[in-house]
Protein backbone atom coordinates (compact mmCIF):
# COMPACT_ATOMS: atom_id res chain seq x y z
CA UNK A 1 0.00 0.00 0.00
CA UNK A 2 1.11 3.49 -1.03
CA UNK A 3 0.55 4.86 2.70
CA UNK A 4 3.48 3.02 4.60
CA UNK A 5 5.98 4.78 2.00
CA UNK A 6 4.70 8.03 3.05
CA UNK A 7 7.25 10.04 5.67
CA UNK A 8 3.95 10.42 7.62
CA UNK A 9 3.80 7.88 8.62
CA UNK A 10 7.10 7.21 9.80
CA UNK A 11 6.85 10.70 11.73
CA UNK A 12 3.17 9.53 13.22
CA UNK A 13 5.25 6.59 14.88
CA UNK A 14 8.58 8.71 16.21
CA UNK A 15 6.09 11.48 17.89
CA UNK A 16 4.08 8.78 19.37
CA UNK A 17 6.79 6.74 20.83
CA UNK A 18 9.02 9.53 21.44
CA UNK A 19 11.47 7.17 19.67
CA UNK A 20 13.43 7.39 16.41
CA UNK A 21 12.13 5.22 13.55
CA UNK A 22 14.86 2.68 11.48
CA UNK A 23 12.50 0.62 8.92
CA UNK A 24 10.01 -1.66 8.32
CA UNK A 25 8.33 -4.63 6.73
CA UNK A 26 4.91 -6.16 6.14
CA UNK A 27 3.03 -8.80 8.20
CA UNK A 28 0.66 -11.88 7.04
CA UNK A 29 -2.90 -10.75 8.23
CA UNK A 30 -4.33 -7.14 8.29
CA UNK A 31 -7.87 -7.36 6.85
CA UNK A 32 -9.16 -4.04 7.81
CA UNK A 33 -5.46 -2.78 7.62
CA UNK A 34 -1.58 -3.34 6.98
CA UNK A 35 0.35 -5.01 9.32
CA UNK A 36 3.75 -3.93 9.73
CA UNK A 37 6.80 -5.07 11.73
CA UNK A 38 8.59 -1.76 12.79
CA UNK A 39 12.36 -1.74 13.52
CA UNK A 40 12.68 0.86 15.87
CA UNK A 41 16.71 2.86 15.68
CA UNK A 42 17.09 1.17 19.23
CA UNK A 43 17.12 -2.03 18.14
CA UNK A 44 13.17 -3.15 19.47
CA UNK A 45 10.59 -4.34 17.36
CA UNK A 46 6.96 -3.55 17.21
CA UNK A 47 3.78 -4.02 15.33
CA UNK A 48 2.18 -0.88 13.11
CA UNK A 49 -1.20 -1.20 11.83
CA UNK A 50 -1.57 1.13 9.72
CA UNK A 51 -5.63 1.88 8.68
CA UNK A 52 -7.22 3.34 5.43
CA UNK A 53 -9.57 5.22 6.91
CA UNK A 54 -12.66 2.75 6.78
CA UNK A 55 -12.37 1.33 10.11
CA UNK A 56 -11.86 2.75 13.83
CA UNK A 57 -8.36 0.82 15.15
CA UNK A 58 -9.06 2.59 18.72
CA UNK A 59 -11.89 -0.28 18.70
CA UNK A 60 -9.34 -2.77 18.89
CA UNK A 61 -6.87 -1.33 20.94
CA UNK A 62 -10.03 -0.74 23.34
CA UNK A 63 -10.53 -5.20 23.40
CA UNK A 64 -6.88 -5.69 23.52
CA UNK A 65 -6.62 -3.68 26.47
CA UNK A 66 -9.59 -5.31 28.03
CA UNK A 67 -8.55 -9.04 27.37
CA UNK A 68 -5.09 -7.66 29.02
CA UNK A 69 -6.60 -6.35 32.16
CA UNK A 70 -9.85 -8.84 32.62
CA UNK A 71 -8.55 -12.15 31.00
CA UNK A 72 -5.48 -13.62 31.57
CA UNK A 73 -4.95 -13.86 27.89
CA UNK A 74 -1.65 -12.65 26.47
CA UNK A 75 -2.44 -10.00 24.10
CA UNK A 76 0.07 -7.41 22.98
CA UNK A 77 0.36 -4.71 25.05
CA UNK A 78 -1.15 -1.57 23.27
CA UNK A 79 1.38 1.35 23.16
CA UNK A 80 -0.44 3.90 21.02
CA UNK A 81 -3.53 3.78 18.96
CA UNK A 82 -5.62 6.83 17.35
CA UNK A 83 -8.04 5.80 14.22
CA UNK A 84 -5.76 4.73 11.60
CA UNK A 85 -2.42 3.67 13.52
CA UNK A 86 -2.06 1.29 16.32
CA UNK A 87 0.79 0.51 17.69
CA UNK A 88 1.60 -2.65 19.46
CA UNK A 89 4.32 -4.67 21.19
CA UNK A 90 5.69 -7.53 19.07
CA UNK A 91 5.37 -10.98 19.90
CA UNK A 92 8.10 -13.52 18.97
CA UNK A 93 6.42 -16.66 17.57
CA UNK A 94 4.77 -18.72 14.67
CA UNK A 95 1.59 -20.46 14.19
CA UNK A 96 1.08 -24.19 15.55
CA UNK A 97 -2.35 -25.54 16.44
CA UNK A 98 -1.44 -29.02 17.57
CA UNK A 99 0.32 -30.78 20.53
CA UNK A 100 1.16 -28.50 23.70
CA UNK A 101 0.07 -25.22 22.56
CA UNK A 102 -3.13 -26.67 21.98
CA UNK A 103 -3.20 -28.01 25.65
CA UNK A 104 -1.99 -24.53 27.07
CA UNK A 105 -4.71 -22.69 24.82
CA UNK A 106 -7.19 -25.02 26.19
CA UNK A 107 -6.04 -23.81 29.76
CA UNK A 108 -6.20 -20.09 29.12
CA UNK A 109 -9.34 -20.07 27.49
CA UNK A 110 -11.32 -21.59 30.10
CA UNK A 111 -9.79 -19.32 32.50
CA UNK A 112 -11.11 -16.23 30.53
CA UNK A 113 -14.25 -18.40 29.91
CA UNK A 114 -14.48 -17.94 33.73
CA UNK A 115 -14.80 -13.69 33.88
CA UNK A 116 -18.21 -13.05 34.29
CA UNK A 117 -20.53 -10.01 33.71
CA UNK A 118 -24.02 -9.63 34.56
CA UNK A 119 -25.06 -9.34 31.51
CA UNK A 120 -24.39 -10.61 27.70
CA UNK A 121 -23.06 -8.39 24.98
CA UNK A 122 -20.23 -5.62 26.11
CA UNK A 123 -20.36 -1.98 27.29
CA UNK A 124 -19.36 -1.46 23.43
CA UNK A 125 -19.55 -2.37 20.10
CA UNK A 126 -16.52 -4.41 18.44
CA UNK A 127 -15.62 -5.68 15.10
CA UNK A 128 -15.49 -8.65 14.06
CA UNK A 129 -12.91 -8.62 10.99
CA UNK A 130 -14.47 -5.73 8.96
CA UNK A 131 -17.41 -5.71 10.41
CA UNK A 132 -19.97 -4.07 12.92
CA UNK A 133 -20.34 -6.06 15.97
CA UNK A 134 -23.12 -5.23 18.10
CA UNK A 135 -22.77 -5.61 21.73
CA UNK A 136 -26.25 -4.51 23.47
CA UNK A 137 -26.01 -5.74 26.91
CA UNK A 138 -28.90 -8.24 27.47
CA UNK A 139 -30.24 -10.46 30.41
CA UNK A 140 -31.10 -13.35 27.81
CA UNK A 141 -28.50 -14.84 26.23
CA UNK A 142 -31.10 -16.41 23.47
CA UNK A 143 -32.52 -13.55 22.82
CA UNK A 144 -28.66 -11.91 22.45
CA UNK A 145 -28.17 -14.44 20.17
CA UNK A 146 -30.62 -14.49 17.94
CA UNK A 147 -31.56 -10.44 17.90
CA UNK A 148 -27.22 -9.42 17.74
CA UNK A 149 -25.32 -12.47 16.19
CA UNK A 150 -28.28 -14.55 13.88
CA UNK A 151 -31.07 -12.50 12.57
CA UNK A 152 -28.17 -9.32 12.62
CA UNK A 153 -26.07 -11.23 10.39
CA UNK A 154 -28.63 -12.43 8.13
CA UNK A 155 -29.25 -9.05 7.78
CA UNK A 156 -26.03 -7.90 6.94
CA UNK A 157 -25.37 -11.33 4.51
CA UNK A 158 -29.41 -10.14 2.72
CA UNK A 159 -28.19 -6.33 2.33
CA UNK A 160 -24.68 -7.88 0.88
CA UNK A 161 -26.22 -9.54 -1.97
CA UNK A 162 -25.27 -12.89 -1.20
CA UNK A 163 -27.64 -14.15 1.12
CA UNK A 164 -30.59 -16.67 -1.35
CA UNK A 165 -33.83 -16.27 -0.36
CA UNK A 166 -34.43 -19.89 0.21
CA UNK A 167 -31.62 -20.01 2.43
CA UNK A 168 -32.73 -16.92 4.12
CA UNK A 169 -36.39 -18.30 4.63
CA UNK A 170 -34.25 -21.76 6.30
CA UNK A 171 -32.14 -19.16 8.73
CA UNK A 172 -35.18 -17.29 10.20
CA UNK A 173 -37.21 -20.27 10.55
CA UNK A 174 -34.46 -21.76 13.10
CA UNK A 175 -34.02 -18.10 14.99
CA UNK A 176 -37.62 -18.79 15.55
CA UNK A 177 -37.40 -21.93 17.31
CA UNK A 178 -33.70 -21.29 19.33
CA UNK A 179 -35.72 -22.19 22.55
CA UNK A 180 -36.39 -26.15 21.77
CA UNK A 181 -31.92 -26.21 21.12
CA UNK A 182 -30.15 -23.71 22.92
CA UNK A 183 -30.29 -23.23 26.59
CA UNK A 184 -29.70 -19.89 29.17
CA UNK A 185 -26.01 -20.58 30.58
CA UNK A 186 -25.57 -20.00 34.13
CA UNK A 187 -23.77 -17.04 33.73
CA UNK A 188 -22.22 -14.66 30.92
CA UNK A 189 -18.47 -15.71 30.10
CA UNK A 190 -15.70 -13.26 28.33
CA UNK A 191 -15.06 -15.01 25.29
CA UNK A 192 -12.57 -13.47 22.63
CA UNK A 193 -14.68 -13.73 19.56
CA UNK A 194 -12.83 -14.71 16.43
CA UNK A 195 -10.40 -17.64 18.16
CA UNK A 196 -8.63 -19.24 15.06
CA UNK A 197 -5.56 -20.67 14.22
CA UNK A 198 -4.29 -17.50 12.54
CA UNK A 199 -4.82 -14.96 16.09
CA UNK A 200 -2.58 -17.20 17.81
CA UNK A 201 0.87 -16.73 18.46
CA UNK A 202 2.85 -19.83 19.75
CA UNK A 203 6.37 -19.77 20.97
CA UNK A 204 8.15 -23.06 22.58
CA UNK A 205 4.85 -24.87 23.04
CA UNK A 206 3.29 -22.41 25.04
CA UNK A 207 0.56 -19.39 23.86
CA UNK A 208 3.05 -16.29 23.55
CA UNK A 209 0.30 -13.84 22.41
CA UNK A 210 -3.19 -13.91 21.54
CA UNK A 211 -4.74 -11.27 18.85
CA UNK A 212 -6.91 -9.94 16.53
CA UNK A 213 -10.24 -10.23 19.42
CA UNK A 214 -13.80 -9.70 18.68
CA UNK A 215 -15.13 -9.76 22.50
CA UNK A 216 -17.84 -9.54 24.43
CA UNK A 217 -19.91 -11.68 27.11
CA UNK A 218 -21.74 -14.46 25.40
CA UNK A 219 -22.05 -18.64 25.93
CA UNK A 220 -18.75 -20.15 26.26
CA UNK A 221 -19.82 -22.93 23.62
CA UNK A 222 -20.03 -19.73 21.02
CA UNK A 223 -16.63 -19.61 21.34
CA UNK A 224 -15.64 -23.48 21.34
CA UNK A 225 -18.43 -23.78 18.32
CA UNK A 226 -15.72 -21.80 15.83
CA UNK A 227 -13.25 -23.72 17.41
CA UNK A 228 -14.46 -27.09 15.68
CA UNK A 229 -14.99 -24.80 12.00
CA UNK A 230 -12.68 -26.20 9.16
CA UNK A 231 -10.97 -28.57 11.01
CA UNK A 232 -10.12 -26.90 13.24
CA UNK A 233 -8.43 -27.60 17.40
CA UNK A 234 -7.52 -31.43 17.55
CA UNK A 235 -8.47 -33.19 21.15
CA UNK A 236 -5.57 -31.77 23.01
CA UNK A 237 -7.46 -28.67 23.41
CA UNK A 238 -10.80 -30.02 24.52
CA UNK A 239 -9.18 -32.13 27.07
CA UNK A 240 -6.99 -29.45 28.41
CA UNK A 241 -10.59 -27.07 29.01
CA UNK A 242 -13.13 -29.79 30.21
CA UNK A 243 -10.58 -30.17 33.10
CA UNK A 244 -11.92 -26.74 34.13
CA UNK A 245 -15.02 -26.57 32.63
CA UNK A 246 -17.29 -29.65 31.45
CA UNK A 247 -18.75 -29.52 27.61
CA UNK A 248 -21.93 -31.35 27.32
CA UNK A 249 -22.49 -34.09 24.59
CA UNK A 250 -25.14 -32.37 23.21
CA UNK A 251 -23.16 -29.24 22.49
CA UNK A 252 -21.16 -31.40 20.06
CA UNK A 253 -24.39 -32.96 18.09
CA UNK A 254 -26.56 -29.93 17.93
CA UNK A 255 -25.46 -26.94 19.37
CA UNK A 256 -22.09 -26.02 17.55
CA UNK A 257 -23.82 -25.88 14.40
CA UNK A 258 -26.32 -23.68 15.38
CA UNK A 259 -23.50 -21.35 16.94
CA UNK A 260 -21.39 -21.43 13.50
CA UNK A 261 -24.28 -20.30 11.73
CA UNK A 262 -23.07 -16.53 13.16
CA UNK A 263 -19.13 -16.70 11.62
CA UNK A 264 -20.24 -18.92 8.38
CA UNK A 265 -22.44 -16.13 7.60
CA UNK A 266 -19.63 -13.27 7.95
CA UNK A 267 -17.71 -15.58 6.07
CA UNK A 268 -20.47 -15.40 3.52
CA UNK A 269 -20.13 -11.77 3.34
CA UNK A 270 -16.76 -11.32 3.28
CA UNK A 271 -15.50 -14.05 1.04
CA UNK A 272 -18.73 -14.94 -0.89
CA UNK A 273 -20.25 -17.48 -2.65
CA UNK A 274 -18.42 -20.59 -1.50
CA UNK A 275 -19.77 -20.69 1.96
CA UNK A 276 -23.37 -21.10 1.26
CA UNK A 277 -22.62 -24.95 1.03
CA UNK A 278 -21.04 -24.66 4.28
CA UNK A 279 -24.57 -23.03 5.55
CA UNK A 280 -26.67 -25.52 3.99
CA UNK A 281 -24.60 -28.64 5.31
CA UNK A 282 -24.70 -26.61 9.07
CA UNK A 283 -28.36 -26.51 8.92
CA UNK A 284 -29.37 -29.98 7.50
CA UNK A 285 -26.49 -30.99 10.97
CA UNK A 286 -29.60 -28.83 12.97
CA UNK A 287 -32.59 -31.02 11.02
CA UNK A 288 -33.66 -27.57 9.82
Amino acid sequence: MDRVNDSEVQSCIERALQRRFHSWQPLSGGMISQVLRVELADGESIVAKVGDGGHDLTIEAYMLRYLRQHSGLPAPAVLYANANLLLMEFVEGRIEWEGDALRHLGELLARCHQVTSPAYGLERDTLIGPLHQPNPQMPSWIAFFREQRLLYMIGVARESGELPAELERRLLRLADQLERYLFEPAKPALIHGDMWKTNVIVRDGRVAGIIDPALYYGHNEMELAYMTLFNGTGPEFFNAYTDQIVIEDDFFRTRRHIYNLYPLLIHLVIFGARFLQPLHETLEQVGT
